[in-house]
């Protein structure tokens, strides 16, 4: 078994991705984290030393490296999916699981922490914070996020996410 997690950045991913692994007996993997076990660099400093282009290469290396693994939950990162074939990839090899929330709801989540997220360090205001989410929502929703197996629009808790997680096996 494998799940994959992906969504916004702030949709709770890491948080539910540790208590659905801890629920299934699997290990819980975040892909960050990963990266950055491998590479002995943070996300940042991979963003800001080598670019945004050597970032998303590495996270799919890390990505293939994984997905060899049985009875695993990722917490994948917010791009993961929008690049390369990776939503195809981890479709074929996995139970993908889109966390769907609201811009407003995504924001109020982003904002206290936006200095320590590379794609948000340039961003000022909560006005143009609004502006960055919808935009990137309409690259990425249609085109990726929407291609997962299972979507859940505006989850109101961690246990509603995992009940339904946990219906859609029963029903494979």
């Amino acid at each position: 078994m494998r799940i994959f997690l992906i969504g916004f950045m702030g949709s709770g991913k890491t948080s539910v991705g540790k208590l659905l692994a801890n629920k299934l007996h699997c290990t819980f993997i975040d892909l960050d984290l990963y990266l950055e076990e491998i590479t002995g660099m943070t996300i940042a400093d991979i963003f800001t030393e080598k670019g945004e282009n050597t970032f998303r290469k590495l996270e799919r290396k890390a990505l293939k490296e994984i997905i060899r693994s049985d009875n695993i939950v990722v917490s994948c990162g917010g791009g993961t999916p929008c690049y390369f074939d990776n939503i195809k990839l981890m479709n074929q090899k996995g139970l993908t699981v889109y966390l769907k929330y609201p811009t407003g709801k995504l924001k109020s989540r982003l904002l206290p922490n936006m200095g320590k997220r590379p794609l948000l360090k340039n961003i000022d205001s909560p006005e143009d914070l609004d502006s960055f989410i919808r935009k990137k929502l309409e690259e990425r929703e249609d085109t990726y996020y929407l291609k997962s197996k299972l979507v859940l629009n505006n989850p109101a808790k961690s246990a509603d996410i995992i009940a339904a997680v946990l219906g859609y096996l029963k029903g494979q």
